[in-house]
């Protein structure tokens, strides 16, 4: 079987390393070949500054397909199936002249296609017999990884590869092949006739709410909050649409029930990394490194402050260190959320670790215990005049002005507030969402963060 891994073909301005891949199943079936399993998307460490996009690479794994037939895709208005599992014996085996050939057309179809005109993009491409360990997809979800140390392992393991300008492709290529979904989720993407690409895209928002509510293992489809539809790109790059989901079974169903003015010209279902948490690593605050994704606990030190622009910081410490936490105004119900917490609070934040200034930029929020709140309703009344007490400010306290009798501060009368119905998960608007992030609607289907 043959492990093909590309990456970093796209730019902010065009293209889809997506759309790549579904070139990538003409090429393989030229040879004779099928697919094995669903072509896999695979979102790596959403921190690297050179990222081009979403930072995803793709792979695809082809040979003699045996088992269970699933339809995949279509091209030219053919369905396309995978076969569950690859052949066994010296039929099953891929040749050395099969290989080359199809690692040459991958190097022409990257040539010819990738926007090389953009800084950040460096594509690579990656042919493996044999799937890399594990482990490094884990550290290129979290980490930063060395294209030297990872064109050790290629070569080390027979395969093939091409790197074009700085060759940080091969990185993303490479780990995309080390997936195996322990956690994965589906989507669908639709593609555009090329002449459509790069015009607006014309989408019927009220047949993406239906499909919403009828088709109950997608998710991340429409933010209520916004009005907006969250299945299209913004970016002048060949998709239409897409639509992910927990499970592969309704996405076709789903997808045509979405009305739009435009012809379908292919779709293809891939297996993802999305919505897993896999980019998160556990810590405690003073372990916390510039540039990654962690999930921290703590209590709050002090009430939450609003700052200019309606983004909202607290600072949490855990025994080790403190650091703020930071929700930008765009995360809509997680910003207001934010608002309400106080000092004592005890909250859990996914989120990423900026440099300058030292803050989580928060993903996703749990608030574990919420402390009562007391509100003064009236300052103590003075026993010896009747009249009501004055504050003595930052000293504490409070003082008759007529007869200078002092007073506590617990002496004022309070209004305890009970806050624990805001106890539970809260995350950003839909569009605000990040692709590894785990919507909170899905949260309880295994335990995050479990690493096989």
């Amino acid at each position: 079987m043959l492990h093909i891994g590309i990456d970093d073909t796209d730019a902010i301005q065009g293209m889809c390393t997506t759309y790549l891949l579904t070139e990538v199943i003409r090429i393989v079936e030229r040879h004779g070949l099928h697919t094995i399993g669903f072509p896999k998307l695979v979102r790596l460490n959403p921190n690297i500054p050179w990222k081009t996009r979403g930072n995803a690479a793709l792979s695809l794994s082809a040979g003699a397909g045996a088992g269970t037939k699933t339809i995949y895709a279509e091209l030219d208005g053919m369905p396309r199936v995978c076969y569950h599992r690859s052949a066994f014996g010296k039929n099953a085996v891929v040749d050395e002249r099969t290989k080359h050939s199809i690692f040459m057309e991958l190097c022409d179809l990257i040539s010819r296609n990738a926007c090389f005109q953009e800084e950040n993009t460096n594509p690579g491409v990656v042919i493996l017999e044999k799937r890399p360990e594990y482990k490094f997809y884990m550290r290129g979800v979290r980490d930063i990884l060395k294209k030297e140390e990872i064109v050790a392992e290629i070569e080390s393991l027979g395969g093939l590869y091409k790197e074009y300008k700085n060759g940080r492709g091969v990185i993303g290529a490479f780990c995309a092949i080390a997936w195996r979904p322990f956690r994965h989720t589906f989507e669908i993407l639709t593609y555009r006739e090329r002449q459509r690409w790069g015009t607006p895209r014309n989408i019927d928002p009220a047949s993406v709410i239906e499909m919403d509510k009828k088709f109950k293992t997608t998710f991340n489809n429409y933010s209520y909050e916004e009005s907006r539809i969250a299945i299209a790109p913004h970016t002048p790059c060949p998709i239409l649409f897409g639509i992910r989901a927990s499970a592969a079974d309704e996405l076709i169903d789903a997808m045509n029930t979405v009305r739009t003015d435009e012809k379908i010209e292919r779709w293809c279902i891939f297996i993802t990394n999305q919505a897993t948490d896999d980019h998160i690593v556990k810590r405690k605050i003073c372990a916390c490194r510039p540039g990654e994704s962690v999930r921290i606990k703590g209590i709050v030190n002090e009430d939450a402050n609003v700052i200019s622009g309606g983004h909202v910081i607290f600072t949490i410490s855990d025994g080790t260190g403190k650091i703020d936490c930071t929700v930008y105004e765009p995360s809509k119900q997680l910003t207001r959320i934010a608002r309400e917490i106080i000092k004592g609070d005890y909250v859990e934040v996914f989120g990423s670790v900026r440099e300058y200034p030292r803050t989580v930029n928060v993903e996703k929020l749990h608030i574990v215990r919420a402390v009562e709140k007391k509100v003064k309703i009236e300052n103590p009344v003075c026993p010896s005049c009747g009249k009501h007490m004055k504050s003595r400010g930052k000293s504490g306290g409070y003082v008759c002005h007529k007869c200078h009798t002092k007073a506590e501060a617990h002496d004022a009368k309070y209004r305890i507030i009970v806050r624990d119905a805001l106890e539970g998960w809260y995350e950003p608007a839909v569009s605000s969402r990040r692709h590894l992030a785990r919507p909170v609607k899905l949260m309880y289907n295994w335990v995050i963060n479990t690493v096989p």
